[in-house]
């Protein structure tokens, strides 16, 4: 049998996607109410390392300040969960 159909077949790996950093709600529990978030205020807060292509919220977590985040992307249990807090998301 040759080579080509020995050898196991991978996934499709988009060179030119761009990966986002992504952060649970329990990482916004120690801001202020009515603070703004974004990946600069989580960087300085060393909440996380690095954040070179954008921010993804996902809904991990309760969060109970009402806080704005600012990010690339959210999920839509994040979303709800924020609103519910009387937070807001704004997307980039």
């Amino acid at each position: 049998m040759p080579l080509k159909r020995r050898l196991p077949k991978r996934g499709f790996n988009n060179r030119f996607a761009t990966p986002l950093t992504a952060v649970n709600l329990d990482a916004f529990e120690g801001f202020a109410k009515g603070a703004e978030v974004n990946a600069e205020t989580l960087l300085e807060k060393r909440i996380l390392r690095k954040c070179p292509h954008g921010l993804k919220v996902l809904g991990n977590g309760e969060i109970k300040v009402a806080v704005t985040i600012t990010a690339a992307a959210f999920s839509a249990s994040a979303k709800e969960k924020i609103e519910a807090a009387g937070g807001k998301c704004v997307l980039l």
